[in-house]
């Protein structure tokens, strides 16, 4: 038998509990309990008034936008609409059904201002991370470094149904040779680009490198034109990472211009933070050949911090003659031995002219006896159309010379295997919590957003390993 229609009759009175409502096994049950937020107030009182109108709660302006980075939801707009509608949303949040959501524009207001200006974002970070290592998922021995390159917000353009973003990203910028910076007037010039002028004179921005991009973006001058990724150039940002790679724990992470030189510097920088920080003093350090000059092996060596790294090495010859590697070297005497057991000493001599000495850029050179090399039967293998042979040695040879004896144990074997963790990071950043392209312009909305991810994705690694325990209901 059809049953009638139902009509639905308002009730009077509901009874009605977010806690009933939300399942035990819930991603954001697990990571409510690693949330922090009861110093939240007292670290941002100096930057509120004593008098006016009360404002928004920072705990949930905080706590909300950890939804958005935990779950991908990128948009603040939608992200208000989100934790309006959704009951699990509104109970990590502490809103009761009745209570309103904040609007998106609060939003803006307090990241440009007191939450900027206080770092409350790097404290919150610091706090999770602190909290990994308080929950033993970090022994600050083994750690890894990476950076992984973030597309600039960009405008997008429709044109006959085609998404044309990546020819408005070009047509949006200016080459080197038109860009003058004297031009920019600091007091009208939009948010963006003030904090390019004020980044000019940063070694993970401005001062990274001498050498200029080959177009500068109108909206947001200080993301790097790049095109690593061996297809269409974009503008982009670097986000760096410092892992421990006992549980994949972000240890530090930083924002940088996608250039070697700022994202190598960048390492230097969390390794420092970390140690005054969190007293993390570790035993290995393990990264990429892009990690692998001289300079930085010699700080990482000088700091008793084993370099786990390829190194960058171009004294290798493809004409069949002995490369350098083929020479040993005498630390002793401050010689090379060439395979004949010949000497070669560090090549020295006294110039009239000053402008004529070497410019002492941490290169010495090593030269053999020319009759030496006249009269030897192996010439043809080792300078076929010189005189004599020479040789050129770095001012941090012995570390790289370090890094290539790490690289031929069996824990160097294990280290490059650990590394696949840091791009695992980075994948998961990109296809979970779809951080591909930035929203925010200039460095510090760029540093924003990276510590916010870092921070999800420690939460996300905390709920994962230590899940809320199940509760029964009462029948």
């Amino acid at each position: 038998m059809m049953g009638p229609k139902q009509e639905a009759q308002a009730a009077l009175f509901y009874e009605f509990s977010l806690e009933e409502h939300v399942p035990q096994d819930h991603l954001l049950r697990s990571i409510d309990r690693f949330v922090d937020l009861d110093d939240i107030r007292q670290y941002l009182a100096e930057f509120y008034s004593h008098t006016g109108r009360p404002s928004i709660d920072p705990e949930l302006l905080i706590r909300m936008l950890l939804v958005g980075y935990c779950f991908g939801i990128r948009s603040e707009r939608r992200l208000c609409e989100e934790v309006h509608l959704n009951l699990a949303y509104r109970w990590f949040c502490r809103l009761d059904l009745s209570d309103p959501v904040p609007n998106h524009s609060t939003f803006s207001k307090n990241r440009h201002g007191r939450f900027r200006e206080s770092a409350l974002l790097r404290h919150l970070f610091e706090k999770t991370v602190a909290r990994c290592i308080a929950n033993g998922l970090v022994s600050g021995q083994r750690l890894a470094a990476d950076a992984s390159l973030i597309e600039g917000e960009t405008e997008n353009k429709l044109i006959w149904g085609i998404n044309l973003r990546s020819n408005a990203n070009k047509q949006n910028s200016t080459p080197k040779g038109d860009w003058d910076r004297s031009a920019i007037d600091p007091v009208d010039a939009p948010r963006a680009v003030k904090e390019y002028l004020d980044v000019l004179d940063d070694a993970a921005f401005g001062a990274a490198s001498e050498v200029e991009p080959k177009f500068t973006s109108h909206s947001d001058p200080a993301s790097q034109w790049t095109a690593a990724r061996k297809g269409p150039a974009f503008f982009s940002y670097s986000t760096n990472y410092l892992i421990d790679t006992d549980h994949s724990v972000i240890v530090d992470v930083e924002g940088t211009r996608s250039i070697r030189q700022a994202e190598v510097g960048s390492v230097r920088t969390m390794l420092n933070r970390i140690k005054n920080r969190h007293d993390i003093n570790p035993e290995r350090l393990i990264a990429d050949t892009a990690y692998g000059s001289g300079p930085m092996l010699g700080w990482l060596v000088d700091r008793k911090i084993a370099p786990h790294i390829p190194v960058i090495d171009k004294a290798g010859r493809t004409d069949g003659t002995w490369s350098r590697t083929d020479f040993e070297w005498d630390p002793e005497n401050n010689q090379y031995i060439c395979p004949e057991g010949e000497p070669l000493k560090q090549f020295r001599r006294n110039y009239s002219d000053p402008n004529r000495k070497p410019t002492g850029k941490g290169v010495a050179k090593y030269q053999a006896l020319k009759h030496s090399c006249q009269a030897c039967p192996s010439k043809m293998k080792c300078c076929p159309k010189a005189d004599a042979r020479k040789i050129t040695r770095e001012e941090h040879e012995d570390a790289r010379q370090v890094a290539r004896d790490i690289a031929k144990t069996k824990q160097y074997a294990i280290s490059m295997r650990l590394r696949k963790k840091v791009e695992m990071l980075f994948a998961h950043l990109k296809r979970i919590l779809g951080l591909g392209r930035l929203r925010l312009r200039g460095p510090n909305g760029a540093n924003d957003e990276f510590l916010l991810a870092a921070t999800a994705q420690n939460l996300r690694k905390l709920a994962k390993i230590f899940p809320a325990p199940q509760q029964t209901r009462k029948a």
